[in-house]
Order: structure tokens, then sequence, then C-alpha cells
């Protein structure tokens, strides 16, 4: 099977993206992790790449329930963040990373923590950091 690109357009351009669907484990489950990689100058520009831990818990294990996947303004928010972070997408070859160590301190997605974890087995454990969000977003719902 081949990787289903998708486009999107965004400040006058037009992107291609694909996520792959992934997995981390941490101390106290299994985490689904999406892979985003955005294209903005065809298949030989830099690549954009940001790998999204789902922020989701089930009653039965992370892994088990969870069906969590970008929608399209998620890669927009993805996209403009890399922007802003230095992502030159007329650049030639390579990839540019988002990544949790250098630009995840002050963002994130409503759905998705930007996680190291598939890249590096030391990165914090992502069971902490879901369980975290998770009770953020619960006393966010309570206070309205």
């Amino acid at each position: 099977m081949g990787t289903r690109l998708r486009t999107l357009s965004t400040g006058g351009r037009a992107f291609v993206w694909t996520a792959d669907i992934r997995h981390v484990s941490g101390s106290g489950d299994c985490h689904r992790c999406i892979r985003l990689r955005v294209w903005g100058s065809g298949k030989n520009g830099r690549a954009l790449q940001a790998d999204l831990l789902s922020t989701g818990l089930g009653p039965w294990g992370a892994c088990v329930t969870d069906n969590a996947y970008p929608l399209p303004s998620d890669v927009r928010a993805v996209i403009e963040r890399g922007l802003a972070s230095g992502w030159d997408p007329d650049a030639r070859g390579g990839t540019f990373p988002l990544t949790e160590r250098e630009h995840a301190h002050d963002w994130e997605l409503p759905g998705f923590l930007v996680t190291d974890r598939l890249q590096d087995p030391e990165a914090p454990d992502p069971t902490a950091r879901v369980l975290r969000a998770f009770e953020r977003r619960k006393g966010g719902e309570q206070e309205e």
C-alpha cells in the first residue's frame, strides 16, 4: 500500500502532507503517535516533520481505543509553527523537525503534544505528559 498524500493551502501556498500512525511506549501505557510530514515545494524540498502524541485516554488503554488523527486545522497549525520556527519549505533536501525539546515548551495542539519519543527512547515519558494534558483539559471543562 502506498502513502496517501493530502494537499492543504495556507497563506496562498499549497502544501502536501502525510500522517503515519505509530505508537510509543510510556511508563503506564502505549500511546498513539502520528508522524506528520509536510512538503511545500515538491518531493525534493525540505520536509517539515512533527511527531504528534495523542492526548486521548480510553477505558481500555490508549493504544487500544485511541483513534486520534490530525485534522487539516492541526496540519495548518503545524505548518505555521514550522514557518515561525525557521522552516524554509523552498530549501532543498533534508528534514526540519519540530521537536519537543526545542519547540513544544510554549505550544501544543488541541488533542496532541509534540514528542521526541519516536526518535529518542530517553525523551520524557509520554504517559506523564498525556495525563497532565488530560487533567488540564478536564480542569478547563469544569471552569466553563
